[in-house]
């Protein structure tokens, strides 16, 4: 059975990275959620995806001298006081409330979303009996010297999460091979692809999972990698005649932005 595996949360029908995009994906039917950790300036874990915080908050008008608005310059309390959540409904980046699949509930409820911290994250996981993919992103200055790994193990260690419901991905593999050194009980996957046009670099296959870019593979390159015994989780499938082309061809998950829609695909 292939995995539905929700893209920052079920991001098309919430706000993503957010507790209310991981509920959703829960109550669409995926198998786990994947979310991005990073770090704020007074070294508190979160999630949060890009650099800027301008994007999926309202920053600019809570902070407006503090242009560019990178997160990792914040501390958890500034972080706290912004809405993760309204830019959503402004948005609709994936034109699912204009289609009516997002409820005036939910609407109503994404206003004032906070970015959760990582021991949130960890605790609704644990405490919906759900499952969760970690990608560590790349730290920039002033932070680019944290102590990643070591903070994040101890948070799922504190969470009290079972090691089989936690998944470390990242595109710094060096952190990978940490995480197995330091904790070998937790899966890891290293991901590729961090260039929309650069070749898939497998290394030596050291990894047992890879979540690679689905736009630089084909079916046969799937298979190809699954015969020498390697998982492939592809990002980011949105589209249903890719779901069931990669699903065929032998991926072992599919990360999407749509998992409502994998659901009803493949299930």
């Amino acid at each position: 059975m292939t995995l539905i595996i929700a893209h920052r949360g079920a991001r098309s029908l919430a706000p993503e990275n957010t507790l209310a995009a991981a509920r959703k994906a829960l109550d669409v039917g995926a198998d786990l959620w994947e979310t991005d950790v990073s770090v704020t300036n007074d070294g508190e874990l979160i999630l949060f995806h890009d650099e800027s915080l301008v994007r999926t908050t309202n920053v600019k008008e809570r902070f407006p001298n503090r242009d560019p608005w990178r997160g990792n310059t914040f501390t958890l309390e500034e972080l706290r006081s912004l809405d993760a959540g309204s830019w959503f409904t402004t948005a609709d980046p994936f034109g699912r409330i204009a289609m009516g699949e997002v409820s005036q509930e939910d609407l109503s409820a994404y206003r004032n979303e906070k970015i959760p911290t990582l021991s949130e994250a960890l605790r609704f996981t644990r405490d919906a009996s759900f499952c969760v993919n970690l990608e560590l992103k790349r730290l920039s200055p002033p932070m680019e010297n944290f102590p990643m790994v070591e903070r994040v193990l101890a948070s799922i260690e504190d969470a009290g999460i079972d090691h089989g419901r936690v998944i470390v991905s990242s595109f710094h593999h060096e952190w990978l091979r940490e995480v197995q050194i330091r904790n070998p009980s937790l899966a890891i996957q290293a991901l590729i692809g961090y260039s929309e046009t650069d070749p898939l670099d497998w290394g030596g296959l050291e990894f047992a999972t890879y979540n690679a870019r689905s736009t630089l593979i084909d079916e046969n390159q799937v298979r190809v990698i699954t015969e020498k015994g390697i998982s492939i989780n592809l990002f980011t499938v949105n589209d249903e005649d890719e779901m069931l082309r990669f699903t065929k061809a032998g991926v072992t998950g599919l990360i999407t932005d749509f998992p409502q829609r994998a659901f009803r695909l493949l299930r």
